[in-house]
């Protein structure tokens, strides 16, 4: 990344502004405070007006926890707890498995002390990765001692690294101190019901007290844990993240009931997930026959939900060692062996000055969308659309068409533009050669956009995309995603009102799950 973030062309007046404030935030190294309004900033942007500046601390530079920050920090997991204590018809476990990307799934499992010598190589290489996550294979706190281990190592090792752990919650009640202790402060919790009758369909058994449960008395102590965790763990001053799986016909129309209960239980953010349930990855859902959603039916849901508490769109359901970030996977560039081999040098200096360089990058990008704001908060209308976007990251329109392994989503309105899910895709080009069988699960996949913003795109591929109805737009290539995109919508609704284009609903799209991250 350069020393100096690109500055978006937003006019010369609103140029220069952007530029002074940008050498404003480099002047105070990426972090300032304010005391106006009893608010304190740090690094991008302020924290919201409804958000303590402690919360705002432990989320700004999160990505999983923060929607803008997803775009320029990275995070990894390790795979250190293999076991598990209860059974999800959704769920596989896969060791040595390099080709699929669902939780769950690992290439090899690693030591407390091998993982944590992987944590400092990556950081090392790294230096936006800020969070370390323990998401299994199995359940971290049915592997406490690995977990904690761990955890141990790395905060005394990498401090500045923030600590993650998700789990199913039977066993969260027992470890909220241990948690406590190692400076643990996120906590992701998987809940799916929270009536006994609908999680009997879910899990089949749960071990309980030395013991195998089943049915609905399974799913009822389930169901008791997971509330008490999460109680305990928000009266600590834990953040804590709810997951739920989205499974139609079992506990979509449910989930509104989770989402109510959880917000009343002080969780600050919740993430529901499609269900994965492709037969080849061997769950009892995947093989019988059990279907995941739509776009346009996870879409209603997440919008349904959404005034009741934040919603998480930006989940990419992340294998339970990825590395890199969302949306990207390099863990095979750190195994065991070649760990072992790395000079690793820790520079916590170093990644602090690197971090500040990100935040400087993250202020352009927030203050090239409030400038093209400004003209469209006069606008008056409720249309709104879907623009899918090929990006590595950093907020910019910076991917071909062709090596896109999967499409962020944002809806436009006169309201600006909103993150609000992501759809995988199998690669269109590999080998330098366009795969013609691949494009139309590419088009369907984001069948529900008017336009695809690419960095670059080949002239087949792009008359596919306009036989569609979706505008294959690179003219924004490089620049700011949210920027261009309500650039691209006020376009947009100026060609409405000519009658230059008539304006119609799209269809619905595929959720492609269990797309292979291996060409």
């Amino acid at each position: 990344m350069d020393n100096q973030a690109s500055v978006p062309n937003t006019g010369s007046d609103q140029g220069q502004n952007l530029n002074q404030i940008l050498q404003q935030v480099a002047e105070h190294k990426g972090c300032g405070t304010s005391s106006e309004g009893g608010k304190a900033s740090c690094g991008s942007s302020t924290a919201p007006e409804d958000m303590d500046p402690a919360v705002w601390e432990k989320v700004k530079n999160h990505p999983c926890y923060s929607e803008e920050a997803h775009h320029h920090y990275a995070r990894m997991h390790v795979a250190v707890a293999p076991a598990c204590n209860i059974q999800c018809n959704y769920c596989n476990r896969k060791y040595d498995c390099a080709n699929e990307s669902r939780p769950g799934v690992v290439s090899e499992k690693l030591t407390p002390e091998q993982a944590s010598r992987k944590v400092l190589a990556v950081a090392s290489t790294i230096p936006q990765m800020t969070v370390l996550g323990i998401a299994g294979p199995g359940d971290p706190l049915a592997n406490p001692e690995k977990t904690f281990k761990t955890f141990d190592l790395i905060f005394n090792a990498a401090p500045d690294i923030k600590l993650c752990l998700s789990t199913n919650g039977l066993s969260l009640p027992d470890h909220v101190e241990t948690i406590k202790k190692y400076n643990v402060d996120h906590v992701t919790i998987t809940i799916n019901m929270v009536d006994p009758e609908v999680g009997q369909h879910i899990y089949p058994w749960i071990y309980w007290n030395h013991k195998r449960v089943t049915g609905i008395e399974a799913a009822r102590i389930l169901h008791e844990r997971q509330m008490l965790g999460l109680e305990m763990l928000t009266a600590a001053g834990i953040l804590c993240k709810v997951n739920s799986v989205m499974i139609p016909g079992i506990n979509d129309k449910h989930l509104v009931e989770v989402n109510k209960a959880v917000k009343s239980r002080g969780a600050f953010l919740h993430n529901i997930m499609p269900l994965i349930s492709a037969p080849e990855h061997g769950t009892v859902f995947g093989l019988n026959g059990q279907r995941g959603p739509t776009a346009q039916e996870l879409k209603a849901l997440q919008d349904s939900c959404e005034g009741e508490m934040n919603m998480m769109r930006h989940c990419r359901q992340c294998r339970a060692d990825a590395v890199g970030l969302l949306g990207e996977d390099r863990s095979s560039e750190f195994s065991t062996e070649k760990v072992m081999e790395m000079d690793i040098q820790y520079d916590a200096e170093g990644r602090k000055a690197y971090q500040e360089k990100v935040e400087v990058e993250r202020q352009a990008t927030v203050l090239a969308k409030q400038a093209e704001m400004t003209d469209l908060e006069a606008e008056f209308s409720d249309l709104k659309v879907l623009i899918a976007v090929a990006t590595k990251g950093h907020g910019r329109v910076n991917e071909h068409f062709g090596h896109a392994q999967e499409f962020q989503i944002y809806e436009l309105s006169t309201k600006g533009s909103k993150f609000v899910g992501h759809r995988r895709v199998d690669l269109y080009c590999q080998g330098g050669y366009g795969e013609e069988d691949t494009l139309p699960t590419v088009i369907r996949a984001i069948n529900d956009c008017v336009a695809v913003f690419v960095a670059k795109i080949g002239g087949c591929p792009k008359d596919s995309l306009k036989a569609a109805g979706i505008d294959p737009v690179d003219k924004y290539a490089h620049e700011f995603i949210e920027q261009s995109a309500v650039k691209y919508f006020k376009e947009y609704l100026t060609k409405v009102k000519s009658g230059e284009i008539v304006h119609a609903e799209r269809g619905d799209a595929d959720i492609r799950q269990g797309a292979y991250i291996a060409a």
